[in-house]
């Protein structure tokens, strides 16, 4: 791990107990003295502490040093995700992070399931142990979408991943806001919305996933 997460890092003061001391004291095995790093994932610092105290339930650590340290993508890329089942983002959505995609929308389109329901703070505890290990000192930002019109209306130069003769490479640069369909892609009436000047495709004319169109899209993007 390249850090370790706790919510109230920053303090002079810092008290682990439950989960966190289980892996740092009993399986990480760490002594009095030892200095660990900490981030809480919500400002750009990384903290050094010291281990001052162990008892069996809790363990206690002494601030040496901040620094921030920002650590992520320089591209920002927003997925707008059309909803999937949601086991298979949980399993994919790690990797999006590590790529450093900056946000997802789950959009419900026309042909997402309506009882598919994202569950925003689990995806965050995933997206939190894989900073832990990238480094990367931030989480995708999440939220959720009604509908495919209302994620037009709300973001600018939107562009769309759908079978087109424009290869994503030719646009990759310009991309900063990609919608990728659900199973079953877009409605004839969503493609309404469409502009043939804000659409992109892959080279091949294979149908994918959804989950390996996102990750395949993301890549060409972003590294």
């Amino acid at each position: 791990m390249q850090f370790t997460y706790d919510e109230f890092c920053g303090s002079d003061f810092l008290e682990i107990k439950d989960e966190v001391y289980n892996y740092l004291i009993k399986a990480r095995r760490h002594k009095i003295d030892d200095e660990i790093y900490f981030r809480n994932l919500k400002d750009n610092n990384i903290y050094l502490y010291k281990l001052d105290f162990i008892d069996k339930k809790k363990a206690l650590f002494n601030l040496i040093s901040k620094e921030e340290k920002i650590v992520e993508n320089k591209n920002k890329l927003h997925i707008g995700w059309c909803v999937i089942e949601p086991k298979t983002v949980e399993k994919y959505i790690a990797s999006l992070n590590e790529i450093g995609v900056d946000k997802i929308t789950f959009i419900y389109a026309d042909y997402s399931q309506k009882n598919f329901k994202i569950n925003i703070e689990k995806l965050e505890k995933i997206l939190i142990n894989s900073s832990t290990q990238c480094g990367r000192s931030n989480i995708i930002k999440l939220e959720v979408c009604k509908s495919l019109e209302q994620f037009i209306k709300e973001n600018d130069d939107v562009y769309f991943l759908d079978f087109s003769t424009v290869c994503i490479d030719e646009k990759k640069d310009e991309i900063k806001t990609l919608v990728i369909g659900c199973e079953g892609g877009f409605s004839k009436r969503e493609k309404e919305n469409f502009d043939d000047n804000f659409t992109v495709g892959f080279k091949v004319d294979l149908i994918l996933r959804s989950e390996t169109a996102t990750l395949s899209a993301s890549s060409k993007i972003l590294l």
